[in-house]
C-alpha cells in the first residue's frame, strides 16, 4: 500500500506557538495517600473528570480510573485492552481496522468510520477531542493515567458524548533525570521497544523525549496469496514541554507523531478452503499487500494493497494563568491532522452472497468480494477558554468557559464488487462507487458548572451548556462517464442528492441545543459520599455517504439522551476496601442506528437512520482492595437491560420517503406471510425483512452490544525475594454474557430455520457444514496473566500472555461475517529505570 506520512501543516504550528491546553494534572496521590499505599492501603486516586482535580471519591460521576502502573500490572498497551475492565463497556476494532476502536458503553456505540458519522463515545488527550475514530486505538507509550467516564458528558465534555467519554492524560516532564528502556519479543515474531526521557533544562523548563516501535509477522495467514496480515505494526514518538514562566504563569505542551499499519481483516479459525485445517486463523482473499486494482478505480487509491496506514499529528498547548489565589484561567489549543489510507475486502474474496471460493485473480489481478479502497484526510483544530474557581469563602466552587471546533475531511473511496468466477460473469467487477466525499463541521460552545457547599456534607450541582454546530456536506463522482460534461442521475454527485419522493437531500445541517447536568451530593461521613444526577447528551447529525446511489446518501439527525443516576462511592478499613455502586436509566432519542444488508443483486448495501429511541438501565459495580501488604484484587460488575423504543404513531414514510420503523415492520410480517424469504435474492425476497432494527422473523431486533452482564475480576501480588528482588504474579479475566452484533440479528444458519408464517428458511454453509457468517456472540471469558520479576536497582523482567486459553469470541458483524477477536499471544520483555 502507499503510504502519505505528511508533516505537520502550518495551522498545527500555530496551535503550538499560541495557545494552550489546560494542565490537568495526573493520577496523583495526596502525601497522606502516599503514607497509606505505603502501608498497604488503597491510593487516593485524583482525577480530572469535572475539568479540575478531585478525588474520584468526591465527584457525583460514574468513573473507572487507572493509573500507569495498574495499566502496566494488567498488561495493557492500548486503548481498546482497557476496555476490559470497565462494567458496561465493549470494545471492539472496526470491521478491517486495527486503528479504530468502536465502543459501546450503557448500549450507546458505533462502528461507523466513515467522517460524516461521529462516535458517542468522546475520545480526548490530554483534553483535546479527538473527532475522527480512525485512529483511537492509541499506543500507551507515555500514559500517566486514563479515566472512563459513562453516561452522557454533555454540559462539561459537550457534543458527541451520549454515551461517555474515554479520557487519556500524557505525562508531563519530570523535575530530574530520569527515563527508562524497554524491548520486548513475543508472538508472530512481534518486536516491541519502547523509551523515555525526562531533560529539566533549567529550574523552570524541563522536556520529556518519548517514542514507541513494535513489528510482527500478523497472526492471520492468507491461504491464498501466502502473506501473512492482521498485523500491528508502527512507531511513533513524543516531545512534551513544561515551563514555569512566572509565580502564577505555567506552559505545557506537546506534539506527537504515530504511525500504524494495524488490519482486523476478516479471518476464520480453520481455513476455508482447506477445512480439516484448523491450526491457526486463516484469511483466503486474492487481494495482496503490494497489490492494486489495474485502473479499476482512480487517484492514488488505485495502487493500494491490501492493508490499513493511518498517520496521526498531534499538538497541545497549555497556558495556566493564575488571575487570584482562588481563580485560574486555562487557554486551551489543540490541532489534530489524519490521514488514512486502505483497501479491504469484507467478503473475503468470495463475492456476496456467501460461497466457498474465493474469487481467483483476473486479468493477473484480484478485486476481492466485496473492497473499499480509501484514502482520507482530516484535520481538525480546537480552542478553548476555561475559568475555575472558588468565590464566596469557597460556597461556591465552579468552572466555564467558551469553546471553540473545527473540522474538515476529504475522503476519496470506491467500491468494487465482484462474483466468484474465473472469468467473472459480463459487466463484472462492478465499480458499486467512485467519489470523493468533502464535510466540515464548526461549533461554538459556552458552558458553566456550579457547586453550592450549602454544608461540608451537603452540595448541591448545576451546569448547562449551550452548543451551536453547522455541517456542511459535499460529493463529487470520479467515475469517466460522470466527468464528461454531463453528470448522469447514476453518479453519485451533490447535484444528484435527490431521494425518490423528489425532496432534495440538504448538504447543510445546523443544531442549537442546551445540555444540562443537576446533580446532588451528600457525605454522611468522609468515606462515604451517596450522589444523584440527570445529565443531557447529544450527538451530532450527519449524512449515511456509504450509500453507493444519490438517494442512499440520506441525512440523519443528531441523537440526544438524558442519564439518570443514584450511586455511593465508599471507601472501609483504613482504605483497604473501596466499593462503588452506581445504578442508572439513559434515555436515548433518535438514536442512531447503522445496518448493512445484500441487495436483490447480491451487493452489499449500507444505511443509517434515526431509527427509535432507545432505554437502558442498568447497575454498576466496582470493587478495589488491598487486604494484606502487597496484594490487590479488584471486580467490577455490569448489568444492563434496554430495548428499542418504537413510535407506533410515527407516519409510513417520513420526507425522504423512507419507511418507518413500524410500516417496515407491517411489511416485513406480510411478506413472511406471502411465503418469501429474507436474505435471499430474486423476486421471491422478504425485502423488508433483515433491515435495519426489523430482524429476518419480523420482530424488532435486540440492541447490538449490550450483553447483560459484564464481568472483570483479578489481583497482583508482591512477594519479596530478599536481596532487592521481588515477584509479582498477575492474573485477570473478564466475562460477558451473549449479545447480539448485527443490528437486524442476520444470521445465516447451519440448520433451517423455520419462520412466522411455516417457511423453513434454508441452511447457508460450506461444503464441511461449519458455519461462516452470524451476528450473535456467546458469553465467553478471556483471561490474561503476566509475571514480572523486578530489582531496586530499576530492571525488571516479564512475561505475558493475553488471551491466555484463545478463547474465540464474535466481536463484530459484516456483509453476514463474523469478525473474531484476536487469538492467544505471549510476550516476554525487559525494562531498565533510571
Amino acid at each position: 500500500m502507499t503510504s502519505r506520512k505528511t508533516g505537520i501543516r502550518s495551522k498545527a504550528i500555530f496551535g503550538l506557538t499560541l495557545a494552550s491546553l489546560a494542565c490537568l494534572p495526573a493520577y496523583a496521590q495526596e502525601a497522606q495517600g502516599e503514607e497509606e499505599a505505603q502501608e498497604g492501603g488503597l491510593n487516593v486516586i485524583v482525577v480530572t473528570a469535572q475539568r479540575r482535580e478531585e478525588s474520584v471519591q468526591d465527584i457525583p460521576i460514574a468513573i473507572s480510573a487507572f493509573s500507569a502502573e495498574e495499566l502496566e500490572t494488567r498488561g495493557v498497551s492500548n486503548a481498546l485492552e482497557v476496555t476490559q475492565f470497565v462494567p458496561n463497556l465493549v470494545g471492539l476494532n472496526n470491521t478491517g481496522l486495527g486503528t479504530a476502536n468502536s465502543y459501546f458503553l450503557r448500549g450507546v456505540g458505533n462502528t461507523e468510520s466513515i467522517a460524516t458519522f461521529d462516535p458517542p463515545i468522546g475520545t480526548y488527550v490530554d483534553d483535546i477531542y479527538l473527532s475522527r475514530q480512525n485512529a483511537n486505538n492509541l499506543s500507551f507509550f507515555d500514559v500517566e493515567r486514563l479515566e472512563v467516564l459513562r453516561g452522557p458528558q454533555g454540559t462539561l465534555f459537550g457534543r458527541n458524548t451520549t454515551g461517555g467519554a474515554i479520557s487519556v492524560i500524557l505525562k508531563e516532564p519530570g523535575d530530574e533525570l530520569a527515563g527508562y528502556v524497554e524491548a520486548g519479543y513475543g508472538s508472530y515474531e512481534r518486536y516491541l521497544a519502547r523509551a523515555s526521557i525526562d531533560i529539566p533544562l533549567a529550574d523552570s523548563f524541563a522536556i520529556k523525549l518519548s517514542g514507541y516501535f513494535q513489528d510482527d509477522e500478523g497472526y492471520a495467514q492468507n491461504t491464498t496469496t501466502g502473506e501473512r496480515v492482521n498485523e500491528n505494526d508502527g512507531w511513533g514518538a513524543r516531545i512534551g514541554f513544561r515551563g514555569e514562566l512566572a509565580d502564577n504563569v505555567r506552559w505545557t505542551g506537546s506534539y506527537m507523531h504515530t504511525f500504524a499499519d494495524a488490519g482486523n481483516i476478516l479471518n476464520f479459525d480453520c481455513d476455508p478452503a482447506n477445512p480439516t485445517n484448523c491450526d491457526g486463523r486463516f484469511v483466503t482473499t486474492g487481494l495482496t499487500k503490494g497489490g492494486n486494482f489495474n485502473g479499476l478505480l482512480t487517484g492514488p487509491k488505485d495502487n493500494f494493497g491490501l492493508g490499513n496506514e493511518v498517520t496521526l499529528d498531534f499538538v497541545s498547548s497549555n497556558f495556566e494563568i493564575g488571575l487570584t489565589d482562588d481563580i485560574t484561567l486555562n487557554l486551551i489549543t489543540g490541532f489534530v491532522s489524519l490521514d488514512q489510507n486502505f483497501a479491504l475486502d469484507f467478503a473475503d474474496g468470495r463475492g456476496l452472497p456467501s460461497t466457498s471460493s474465493p474469487v481467483p485473480p483476473v486479468l493477473g489481478y484480484t478485486v476481492g468480494g466485496f473492497t473499499i479502497a480509501n484514502e482520507g484526510d482530516h484535520t481538525q483544530f480546537t480552542q478553548e477558554i476555561k475559568l475555575t474557581g472558588s468565590v464566596a469563602d469557597g460556597l461556591i466552587d465552579f468552572v466555564g468557559g467558551v469553546f471553540y471546533f473545527e473540522e474538515d475531511n476529504t475522503t476519496d473511496f470506491g467500491d468494487i464488487f465482484t462474483l466468484p468466477f474465473a472469468p467473472p460473469p459480463a459487466g463484472f467487477p462492478i465499480i458499486l462507487a467512485d467519489r470523493t466525499l468533502k464535510n466540515s463541521a464548526e461549533a461554538w460552545a459556552g458552558y458553566l458548572q456550579a457547586d453550592l457547599n450549602l454544608t461540608d456534607q451537603f452540595k448541591i450541582t448545576a451546569g448547562i451548556r449551550y452548543t451551536d454546530e453547522d455541517k456542511s456536506f459535499d460529493v463529487r463522482d470520479n467515475r469517466a462517464s460522470c466527468n464528461d460534461g454531463t453528470i448522469e442521475a447514476t453518479c453519485v454527485d451533490t447535484q444528484n442528492l435527490v431521494a425518490t419522493n423528489g425532496l432534495a437531500i440538504p448538504t447543510t445541517q445546523n443544531v442549537g441545543i442546551w445540555t444540562p447536568r443537576f446533580a446532588v451530593n451528600f457525605e454522611p461521613t468522609d468515606d462515604i459520599l451517596l450522589f444523584a444526577s440527570a445529565t443531557r447528551g447529544f450527538k451530532s447529525g450527519g449524512w449515511n455517504a456509504r450509500g453507493t446511489s444519490a438517494t442512499e446518501l440520506l441525512p440523519f439527525g443528531p441523537e440526544t439522551a438524558w442519564s439518570y443516576e443514584a450511586g455511593v462511592k465508599s471507601e472501609f478499613w483504613d482504605r483497604r476496601v473501596r466499593l462503588n455502586v452506581t445504578a442508572f436509566q439513559l434515555d436515548v432519542g433518535g438514536l442512531q442506528t447503522p445496518s448493512a444488508f445484500i441487495r436483490t443483486d447480491g451487493s452489499l448495501a449500507f444505511i443509517t437512520r434515526n431509527f427509535a429511541d432507545y432505554r437502558n438501565r442498568g447497575l454498576e459495580i466496582e470493587l478495589n482492595t488491598a487486604p494484606v501488604d502487597g496484594l490487590n484484587i479488584f471486580a467490577s460488575i455490569g448489568y444492563q437491560d434496554d430495548n428499542y423504543r418504537i413510535d407506533r404513531n410515527a407516519p409510513a414514510l417520513d420526507a425522504f420517503g423512507v419507511q418507518s420503523v413500524n410500516a417496515q415492520q407491517a411489511a416485513c410480517q406480510a411478506q413472511l406471510a406471502a411465503g418469501q424469504i429474507p436474505n435471499a435474492s430474486g423476486t421471491d425476497t422478504a425485502a423488508s425483512c433483515g433491515v435495519g432494527i426489523v430482524a429476518p422473523d419480523g420482530s424488532i431486533a435486540e440492541p447490538v452490544r449490550t450483553p447483560d452482564w459484564t464481568v472483570a475480576i483479578g489481583g497482583s501480588y508482591t512477594a519479596e525475594l530478599g536481596g532487592g528482588l521481588s515477584l509479582i504474579p498477575s492474573v485477570n479475566a473478564n466475562w460477558r454474557s451473549s449479545s447480539e452484533t448485527g443490528t437486524s440479528e442476520v444470521t445465516l444458519f447451519d440448520q433451517p430455520v423455520t419462520g412466522l408464517s411455516g417457511t423453513v428458511f434454508p441452511s447457508n454453509t460450506l461444503g464441511n457444514g461449519n458455519v461462516i457468517t452470524g451476528s450473535f456472540s456467546d458469553d465467553r471469558w478471556i483471561v490474561n496473566a503476566g509475571l514480572a520479576l523486578k530489582s531496586e536497582a530499576g530492571w525488571s523482567i516479564t512475561a505475558e500472555c493475553k488471551n491466555c486459553f484463545d478463547e474465540e469470541a464474535v466481536e463484530s458483524t459484516l456483509a453476514n461475517y463474523s469478525y473474531l477477536n484476536p487469538p492467544r499471544s505471549f510476550l516476554v520483555k525487559a525494562r531498565f529505570d533510571f
